[in-house]
């Protein structure tokens, strides 16, 4: 079967992938672009949650917005609530907003294409697609998720992961504010309350040796949030996922002579302590869309100058957050826990987060 030959393939139509994609399209490159599942963002597999900031990015944001978030809570080892009111943000609807970025890819011009998988990713950057489709792109962007086929290809790999597992529950009564639940018993992560009006996703993520766990500890913190009175008994909706939380990999390589961009998770975008990683993914995959259309334009240096991009946006809060649960971390590897101090101290609602760790400010 002769191989199709589009200027640029993007593996994923998340954020990620889809800014890529449209970003590309634009310029005018033919544009090819895979997406594994039937429907962009389905099934929902993140808590749902963006900063303000994103709406800078997504015009469109409010028609996939659910509700407002004006402050943040934060819960320490049962002691009550520390309220934080400058995390403000919106609650959207995933899926919604997965499909509104995968349309102004397709309006842009890029030939979305669903329920095709890259099969087999060859040495010279050339795709099978599980539609049985040869591709050879002249670039290609992978924007596959944390577990990215491209980046294994390229050698670039997310090797830390927490493992999340979330329900949907029914709210007692509406409320404004993200909640968090930071436990000693929460390795690597915490658990969560985030409202979408008159129901709730409850999830919890912990590193993946405590996997086993994750199912009676979110249970153990529901019963908790139901004889609270604040959520019903009723759970809907079982998801989850792994979550990046390394660091940012080097975003830029090859197979063969075809230049790899990473976007996205894929990137390990995504902050290690918080877990957040929409808005990176927003972000990067417009740049690397960008790149993509200077390099095929002729600028050589547009693939190094997306790396300095990415640099320069994330690898000053990156370090902060991987020094904080390194550090938090650690005391589990010594053999013990930590207590509610140190808890605080790795979160970002905390001054203790942001002071100097080890005589290092960055961030």
């Amino acid at each position: 079967m002769r191989a199709e030959r589009p200027d640029v393939l993007v593996i994923g139509l998340g954020p990620a992938g889809s800014r890529a994609a449209a970003a590309a399209a634009l310029s005018g490159f033919r544009v090819i672009a895979l997406e594994r599942r039937a429907a962009p963002g389905r099934p929902v597999q993140c808590a749902e949650f963006v900063p303000s900031l994103i709406e800078q990015d997504v015009p469109g944001l409010a028609s996939v917005t659910v509700q407002a978030i004006l402050r943040m809570r934060t819960d320490v080892e049962g002691e009550g609530f520390d309220e934080s009111p400058y995390f403000r943000g919106r609650m959207i609807d995933r899926a919604h907003f997965d499909a509104l970025l995968a349309s102004e890819a397709a309006r842009a011009g890029a030939s979305c294409r669903y329920g095709v998988a890259a099969l087999e990713i060859a040495p010279d950057g050339s795709v099978l697609g599980s539609d049985g489709r040869h591709l050879r792109p002249r670039l290609l962007i992978g924007a596959d998720g944390p577990r990215s086929r491209i980046g294994q290809a390229a050698g670039r790999v997310n090797r830390d992961l927490v493992e999340t597992r979330q329900i949907t529950v029914p709210l007692s009564a509406p409320q404004d504010a993200t909640d968090i639940f930071l436990k000693a018993d929460y390795p690597g992560g915490y658990g969560w309350l985030f409202p979408k009006r008159m129901k709730a996703n409850l999830g919890l993520g912990l590193v993946p040796e405590k996997k086993r766990r994750l199912k009676p500890l979110l249970l153990s913190l529901h019963r908790r949030l139901v004889a609270e009175g604040r959520v019903g008994a009723d759970a809907r909706d079982l998801t989850g996922g792994a979550i990046p939380v390394g660091g940012r990999l080097p975003a830029i390589g090859r197979l063969g002579r075809t230049p790899v961009l990473l976007a996205g998770d894929a990137a390990g975008l995504t902050n290690p302590v918080t877990g957040a990683g929409i808005a990176a993914a927003v972000q990067s995959g417009a740049l690397a869309g960008e790149a993509a259309s200077l390099w095929l334009s002729g600028r050589e240096r547009a693939l190094a100058d997306y790396e300095e991009e990415l640099s320069d946006l994330f690898d000053a809060a990156m370090a902060r957050a991987l020094a904080r649960r390194r550090a938090l971390l650690a005391r589990y590897e010594a053999g013990g826990r930590p207590d509610a101090e140190a808890l605080r101290a790795h979160w970002i609602a905390y001054p203790q987060y942001w002071a100097s760790l080890n005589g290092e400010g960055r961030g």
